[in-house]
Order: C-alpha cells, then structure tokens, then sequence
C-alpha cells in the first residue's frame, strides 16, 4: 500500500507544503523552499518528560542521549563524523511533550541525513556499557542546571505550581530517579514510544517531497518500521490539566544574585487566546520598550535581566516573571512586579503598548521563519502538538484581531490568580514572601 499524500498549503500561501501518511503511519510533512541551497530534517517523537512515570523520571532525555551512542550499522563516531564531514549540523533536545533528533546538511546531502537520523531513531542499540557511562553524563548536567541559579528557578517553580505532576517534575529527572534506572528500564521505554504512528518527520528547504518520502519509506522499512498500523495518530491537545498551587518555594543558594520566578497559571497551547496572550506578553515584559524592563531596569536600576514570558502545553499553560537581582533588592522588585501585573488587570493596555505587541508577534512570526530548521520545526509541530497548519497570512490575521478588549479579558482572566513564587538564593524560608504573595 503507498503513503496517502496531499497538499496543506500551496505557493500562494508561503510555500508549498505537502503531507504523506504511510501504512505504518509514519507521517512526512515538508515544505519546498528552492531559493537555498540546504535542508533542515528532524525526526520527531510525540514522547516527553510527561509521559514518565515517577520511577521513570528522565528515561525520555536519558533516552535521547543514548540514541546517539550507536547502532548495529554505526557507531557512536560514525553517527556524529558521518554529518560533520559533509558540513551539517546534528543534534537533538527533549521537551515535556515530545523529542527531536534533527539535521541540517546541504540539499546534495539529504539523503545522509535521513539515514543518518533515521538509523539512531530505528536501531539504536542501546548497550549496557553506553548506559553506564552516559549515566555519569545526564548527572553532570543535571548538576549544571543546578549550578546555574537562572536556569534551576524555571524547574523550581513548575514543581511549586504543578506538584509531583508529570508537568511538574523536570525533565532531566532527578539524581535518585538517574542514578537507579536500569537498562531495560530504558529499552522497554524506548520500545514503547518510538512507534511509527508517534513520529513526525518534517522536512525544510531545497527538496522534493516525493524524494524524502521514498528516503525515508525505505529507511524506515530496513528498520522494521513498514509493518501497517491500525491505530490513528493523534496530536497531543487537551487532556487532564494538574492542580495549580500557589505559595512561595526557596532553593538556598549562597549566590551573589537572587533569582526569581513569580507565576500564575496560563494557557493551554490551543487555546484561541493564546494572540492576545502574545500582545499581553509583549506588553509586560517582552522586550526593552515593556512595562516591567523599562521600570525595573531602566528607570530604577533594580535588575540586570527582567522578562515575562508564557509556556503553554496540551492541557494548560504559565505565564511567569523572571527578575535576577540583588537579595537585598529581591522584596522592593517583588513589590514592583505584583503592582505592574495588578495594573495591567484594572486598567489594561494602551493603544501604544497594543500596536507595539502587535508588530513584535507579526516581526517574530515573519522572520522566524526565514530560517529552514524553524520551518522544520512548525511543520512537525502542527502534527504534533497543534492539528493545524495555517498559512502565515492566517496567523498574521488572527494578531491583528487582537482587540484592547481581549487584552484586559484576559489579564482579568489569568492575572488575577494566586501567584506560585519560586527564589534561588541566599535565603532561607518561604514563608518570608508571605506578604508579597497576598
């Protein structure tokens, strides 16, 4: 039986885009862009940190790391020198809600690539001496993130919002959680997740489509992945959100710099909000012109680094406050930061700050997407994660309908709760911040 095939966009939108689903349902999806000379392949699995369980914590990135330690046709130096030789680029990362193996070689080289990718997504060997060894490595990176005050506060304070919930924990897992995971702890994850109906392989740049799916048809037949599946793929929307917590968390740390995350619960990422939360964003904190940047630093010099920002999942979603600042500074930019948000609820945005958050989303849409691995990656995202594929002109429509009155429903709506509080830094109790939280 052949891949079923059919066209999402045409030129006239943007690019032409085309998506084949084989037997095995494997889907391919690309976008043909012949004014460069490349192309950005990723191999997407619809498989995260939230789909451990808690014994499992951190098998998916653990996972994501020994993909590149060998398989029965290459070893780990083939895999990596077999890219680096033509000149392209390999790597890989690991979101709470999936994973992405991805390449960018020259066009002449696509079909490397794909074997490449395909071969460590396939057949990884997965050998007990790899996982010892990469053991010691996810830890040192683990002790990274906390050593690095700026980076350990985003993991705390999902943790404090979310609790023991998948969305909650991190996705590097913890010591205990790394230290004890087994080798077939590992390969019967592998083995349960990394199912042709779970894979996206999106592709960008100067291609054709038929090519890459004849590429990667046969890759993934040599593998064993040609066997026709029943099961229909479904893109992760919705779901059981977790409980929202507020409160306040401290990670004591000896830093010369306190840094903070003041949080409330946002959006799920298909909610259609999700246009005025990226004018809101912009308003707050997304940029130098923005309400918190222009108070907290320009104005009083109180911090270095200040943004807000919103990630958003299946089933909900945070939007947060980052500040790093001086601890003895830390109540006077909390104050600030609760009184700029509390602005915003009753008395919304102006004009000025709609238009500015406007422009910064259709710039940050427009030139985004001049880079082929950001192409590659919407493509496979609107597989995954999203059901949809607008065209640019669609998207660019649904921001420009973004209204004042939006705006301050929304902040109304998300900014109004109870905030979640996590501190990295030279303190010792939470209960510290109980007025700042009131």
């Amino acid at each position: 039986m052949s891949a079923f095939t059919r066209t999402l966009l045409g030129e006239d939108d943007g690019g032409l885009v085309r998506r084949s689903v084989l037997p095995s349902g494997l889907r391919i999806v690309t976008e043909a862009v012949p004014t460069v000379r490349s192309v950005s392949i990723g191999m997407w699995v619809g498989v995260g940190s939230v789909d451990e369980s808690p014994s499992e914590a951190g098998a998916t990135h653990y996972l994501e790391h020994l993909l590149f330690k060998g398989t029965a046709k290459r070893s780990v130096l083939d895999i990596s020198s077999a890219i680096e030789s033509v000149g392209g680029e390999l790597n890989a990362f690991t979101a709470k809600e999936f994973t992405c193996y991805y390449a960018r070689v020259l066009d002449t080289d696509l079909s490397l690539a794909v074997d490449v990718v395909a071969d460590m997504v396939t057949s990884s060997l997965i050998q007990p001496d790899d996982v010892e060894s990469e053991r010691d490595v996810v830890l040192e990176e683990i002790a990274m993130r906390d050593d690095d005050p700026s980076d350990a506060v985003h993991d705390l304070v999902s943790g404090q919002m979310w609790g023991d919930s998948p969305l909650g924990r991190s996705i590097l897992g913890t010591v205990a959680s790394i230290t004890t995971m087994t080798r077939d702890t590992v390969h019967a994850y592998y083995r349960k997740h990394y199912l042709p109906r779970n894979i996206v392989v999106a592709a960008a740049g100067n291609l054709s489509h038929d090519e890459v799916v004849a590429l990667v048809e046969r890759a993934f037949a040599d593998a064993g992945f040609g066997v026709e599946d029943d099961e229909p793929a479904r893109p992760r929307i919705g779901g059981s959100a977790p409980v929202n917590a507020s409160g306040a968390t401290v990670l004591n740390r000896p830093t010369e710099q306190a840094n903070v995350v003041l949080a409330v619960p946002g959006l799920a990422r298909n909610d259609e909000r999700r246009f005025a939360l990226g004018v809101l964003n912009a308003a707050l904190g997304g940029g130098m012109s923005s309400r918190l940047f222009q108070e907290i630093r320009e104005r009083r010099g109180l911090a270095y680094s200040v943004y807000s920002y919103a990630a958003q999942h299946a089933s909900t979603g945070m939007f947060g406050v980052y500040v790093g600042c001086q601890p003895k500074k830390i109540d006077q930019v909390l104050d600030l930061c609760r009184s700029i948000l509390n602005d915003v609820v009753t008395s919304g945005i102006t004009k000025e700050e709609l238009d500015r958050g406007k422009g910064q989303a259709r710039g940050g849409l427009v030139l985004g997407l001049e880079d082929t691995s950001a192409r590659m990656s919407r493509l496979a995202k609107s597989e995954l994660v999203y059901d949809e594929l607008p065209s640019v002109d669609e998207l660019l429509a649904r921001v420009d309908a973004v209204t004042m009155d939006h705006v301050r429903e929304l902040a109304e709506s998300i900014l109004s709760a109870s905030p979640a509080l996590a501190v990295v830094g030279p303190f010792d109790e939470p209960a510290r911040f109980d007025t700042v939280l009131t």
